[in-house]
C-alpha cells in the first residue's frame, strides 16, 4: 500500500474550522473548546508544514489566502471521508445511491424525474455525479453507472448490464426561435443555424439522410464542445439542433423545447450498468426497478 504523507488529522480537523471562522477565539467557541486548544493543534499543523498559516489583523489572528485555499481542498476531502462512511457503514439509516452518469443525461432526463422517486421513497437518499469518459477507470465507489453504447472497453464486460431506452433523434428547437423562423418543412433548414457539438459527430448528417436533405447548407454552423453546452444554446434560441427522445422530453414537455419535423432516426441505447463487487442492498434495487420503470414510459 502506498505510505500517505498525512499531517496530524485532528490539527486538519480544527483548521479546517479555524479557517473559516472570523478568528481562532470564534472557532474554539463553534469547536467548544479553550483559544490555547486551538492554537497549539494550529502550530502543530504549521510546523508539520514549515510555514504559517496564519497572520494577525489588528487584535484578530486570521488565515491567510494560501490557507483559505488549503482548507477548501481537506474540506472536500473531510466531505468523500464523510460519503464513504455513510455509503459503507451498516447502520440501519444508511440508504445512499451513489449514481454517476453522462452530463446531458443527468441534467435533461435524470434529475428531472427524481422528485418522483424520493416522493416513493423519501428514506433513500440519491447523490449524483456526472463524467462523460466512457473509460472504466476512476468510476469505483458508484453504485450505479449509466452510459451510452456501445461501451467497447474490455472492463466493462464485467458489470452487470440493464437496458435503459433507445434515444429517437430528431430536430428540436427553441419555441421562440420556431415564431420568429418556422420551420414547416426540411428545406426551410437553410435559413438557419445548425447547432452541434464535438461530442456528437455525425447525428446532423444521420438525420438530415432521413429527412432527404443531404444536400442542404444552413445559414451557418455553431458548433460547441459538449453536448450539454449545444444543447443549452439551442434552449436559448441560438439555432436548431438534433437532439434524443425521451432523454430531453421534460423539456418538450415544458416546452422549453419542440419538435418542429416528424422525421426521427435511431440514437444512442442507454444502460445502467452495476459492478460486480456492489452491494446489492435493497436500497439499490428499488432505484433499479424505479430507473428501468421510468425508462420504459
Amino acid at each position: 500500500m502506498k505510505k500517505r504523507n498525512l499531517p496530524p488529522l485532528n490539527a486538519l480537523k480544527l483548521f479546517e474550522t479555524a479557517a473559516h471562522s472570523s478568528s481562532l477565539s470564534a472557532a474554539a467557541e463553534e469547536l467548544g473548546i479553550t483559544h490555547g486548544a486551538v492554537s497549539r493543534q494550529i502550530k502543530l499543523l504549521e510546523e508539520w508544514l514549515g510555514q504559517p498559516l496564519f497572520e494577525r489583523q489588528g487584535q484578530r489572528s486570521v488565515a491567510a489566502e494560501h490557507a483559505r485555499a488549503f482548507a477548501a481542498e481537506i474540506s472536500t476531502a473531510f466531505d468523500i471521508i464523510s460519503d464513504a462512511a455513510t455509503r459503507f457503514g451498516k447502520t440501519p439509516n444508511t440508504r445512499v445511491i451513489r449514481v454517476n452518469a453522462q452530463t446531458t443525461l443527468a441534467m435533461h432526463w435524470l434529475i428531472p424525474r427524481l422528485s418522483a422517486f424520493h416522493i416513493r421513497h423519501p428514506e433513500i437518499e440519491v447523490s449524483v455525479s456526472t463524467l462523460n469518459s466512457s473509460e472504466v477507470k476512476g468510476l469505483s465507489g458508484f453504485d450505479v453507472l449509466i452510459r451510452r453504447e456501445p461501451l467497447d472497453r474490455p472492463e466493462w464486460r464485467y458489470f452487470e448490464k440493464r437496458a435503459l431506452f433507445e434515444e429517437r433523434l430528431t430536430l428540436i428547437a427553441a419555441p421562440k426561435l420556431m415564431t420568429r423562423l418556422p420551420v414547416n418543412k426540411p428545406a426551410d433548414l437553410a435559413s438557419q443555424v445548425f447547432v452541434t457539438s464535438h461530442t456528437r459527430v455525425g447525428e446532423w448528417e444521420k438525420w438530415m439522410k432521413r429527412a432527404g436533405i443531404e444536400s442542404l447548407r444552413p445559414l451557418r454552423s455553431q458548433r460547441f464542445e459538449h453536448n450539454y453546452i449545444s444543447l443549452q444554446a439551442v434552449i436559448d434560441g441560438l439555432g436548431v439542433g438534433i437532439g434524443g427522445l425521451p432523454t430531453l422530453g421534460q423539456d418538450v414537455n415544458e416546452k422549453r423545447l419542440m419538435t418542429p419535423l416528424p422525421v426521427d432516426v435511431k440514437g444512442s441505447k442507454y444502460v445502467a450498468l452495476i459492478a460486480p463487487d456492489v452491494d446489492k442492498s435493497s436500497s439499490l434495487n428499488l432505484f433499479l426497478e424505479w430507473l428501468e420503470q421510468e425508462a420504459s414510459t
